[in-house]
């Protein structure tokens, strides 16, 4: 399969999702993730945070546990640099720091920069994924770029409603691989 064909095929897949059905999943997701991963050895983390329009997984609800269950953590969250083409990451302060950019991501409007090589964990966002780890995003490059930038020991977790498929054939040399999968039903480790 090709990006092109599997980012068409997955963004439809969850374009079907109902209301009901991404909430479950979400809440599945959630709960693979806490049982999957060890925590104990992350002090930032960073993750993307869900366009809504597009039905990505609710990073919301990992942030939230990860308040409360783990305040050693600190989060980290993306903002758009129009000028480099790059991700700009920022220690997460809150709701208030927040505001939604021209795509309708929410992003940081001002707070604490945050240095690559400093994070240990990131939630990658993705449309598909195959099992040697090559994702799918949405096409801009973004992620692939910030993820050549991240520590080699940096965890670089992908989110997924959906099971790996068998593989992707056009995969670039700038296409980051994943470290690992979180979906509703299992995390896998690539």
């Amino acid at each position: 399969m090709t990006k092109a064909e599997a980012r068409k095929q997955y963004l439809q897949k969850r374009n079907d999702l109902t209301e009901g059905e991404i909430a479950q999943l979400n809440r599945n997701l959630c709960d693979v993730f806490f049982a999957s991963m060890d925590l104990n050895f992350v002090n930032v983390l960073h993750t993307f945070l869900p366009i809504q329009k597009t039905k990505e997984p609710d990073t919301w609800m990992i942030i939230d546990r990860l308040r409360r269950e783990f305040p050693h953590i600190r989060i980290a969250v993306p903002k758009i640099n129009p000028e480099t083409a790059s991700l700009d990451n920022y220690y997460f302060e809150g709701l208030h720091q927040l505001e939604n950019n021209t795509w309708g991501i929410p992003e940081p409007k001002q707070g604490v920069p945050v240095p690559a090589e400093k994070i240990d964990a990131i939630l990658v966002p993705l449309l598909a994924v195959d099992k040697q780890g090559n994702r799918v995003g949405y096409g801009r490059g973004f992620y692939d770029k910030f993820l050549s930038t991240v520590s080699s020991r940096a965890q670089k977790i992908g989110l997924s409603f959906f099971p790996p498929v068998d593989s992707l054939s056009d995969m670039l040399a700038t296409d980051i691989r994943l470290t690992g999968l979180t979906t509703p039903t299992k995390a896998v480790q690539f």
